[in-house]
């Protein structure tokens, strides 16, 4: 009977609606759009917006729910610390990750290098052949010898007076272009060594013993260090000045489903003008080794913190026809019964499923979690 009459009602305020339509003015609205009237559209609006809030409020009055019961589930809601996120994607990098190269070319005569080896900073890993500078060193070096000593008896004689200043000074010459030639010579010879550049793991080795060798793209080796690991990511113009460095950000990499704590260690000072972005790099521990250059990682990097807030599941927030965000919350609770009421609250940010509340609720208020989409302000409730 009550459905009946609320079909009823809407039906014959429809027909005013449609009454007032005609009688306000004859020009249909498709008209008026054309016509771009918009103080006549503006006008009809209000008067379509009156008679609807009239059926509204009929339809509130005639409402059956309120006498009616409904399961629900409930929680308490507390003030907490409430942290947003900026969530991103990056990779995972180190800069210590190259591709061994020989500074000159030719036969590789020693190689103590191999796939998972250790090394240290400085370590020969091989050695190319010399062509003949090693022997053109010891020449060298046999050469200066001999000069040094010719100075030092120059020098003991000069000491005396005895002898030329000039025989002297060419003694002290001859000696002293000689070092400088022993030294470039070993310097040259000394290149013919392949050195690691850093501590860190052999990943892969590119040639063989005895294999002419020089300077490629593909290179000698590679070499990585796990211990220096980083995450780089371009962050939108819109954040300069909420990223600093120590700035804590939470890592997470698919691959391994694991979450690492990592810290803000580079920002970048350059905007590039095609996305708007600016670069970022955040420091990430590798206790376990598990991380490698070039895996995908999810970063949600903290840019805002409410020390002390009220916060809801994201999903109970619901809006109303005026654009209101409300939720309901239990009042007249006694034992397991109580009354939903309808709250208009004002939203901050979101994040992790929860929203921040800036007004309407207060600490140890109850609020109704599920059951939200069948009860009405003022119906009972049982949870």
């Amino acid at each position: 009977m009550i459905k009946m009459k609320k079909i009823l009602l809407v039906l014959s305020l429809s027909v005013l609606i449609f009454s007032c339509k005609n009688k306000s003015d004859s020009t249909s609205i498709d008209d008026l759009v054309k016509t771009k009237n918009v103080k006549e559209l503006q006008a009809k609006k209000t008067i379509i917006q009156t008679e609807l809030n009239k059926i509204d409020e009929a339809l509130s009055k005639l409402d059956t729910k309120k006498n009616e019961e409904a399961l629900v589930s409930i929680v308490t809601v507390k003030d907490t610390l409430f942290k947003h996120y900026l969530e991103i994607q990056g990779n995972v990098n180190t800069k210590e990750n190259i591709l061994v190269q020989p500074e000159m070319p030719g036969a590789l005569v020693l190689l103590n290098a191999k796939a998972g080896q250790k090394v240290s900073k400085g370590q020969v890993l091989g050695r190319v052949d010399d062509g003949g500078m090693s022997q053109q060193v010891a020449s060298l070096e046999t050469q200066y010898q001999l000069a040094k000593t010719t100075y030092e008896r120059q020098k003991n004689l000069w000491n005396q007076k005895i002898g030329s200043e000039i025989q002297y000074l060419q003694a002290q010459t001859q000696m002293i272009s000689l070092s400088k030639s022993v030294a470039q010579a070993k310097a040259g010879l000394s290149k013919t060594l392949i050195r690691a550049p850093f501590t860190g793991t052999i990943d892969e080795v590119f040639v063989e013993r005895g294999q002419v060798v020089s300077a490629s793209p593909q290179g000698l080796m590679r070499i990585v260090n796990l211990n220096n690991m980083y995450v780089s990511t371009n962050v939108p113009e819109t954040y300069i000045g909420k990223l600093k460095v120590g700035t804590e950000v939470e890592v997470f990499l698919t691959s391994l489903n694991k979450t690492y704590k990592g810290k803000v260690r580079q920002v970048g000072n350059f905007i590039n003008p095609n996305n708007r972005s600016f670069g970022i790099e955040v420091a990430v521990p590798n206790p376990d080794n598990l991380l490698r250059p070039n895996q995908v990682a999810k970063l949600k990097v903290i840019d805002y913190i409410n020390n002390k807030t009220v916060v809801v599941p994201t999903n109970v927030i619901q809006s109303d026809g005026e654009g209101n965000k409300y939720v309901y919350v239990a009042t007249d609770v006694v034992g397991k019964t109580g009354k939903a009421k309808k709250v208009i609250i004002k939203t901050g940010q979101s994040s992790d499923s929860v929203t921040e509340i800036l007004s309407g609720l207060t600490a140890n208020e109850i609020i109704i979690t599920e059951g939200v989409n069948v009860i009405s302000d003022g119906m009972k409730i049982n949870f």
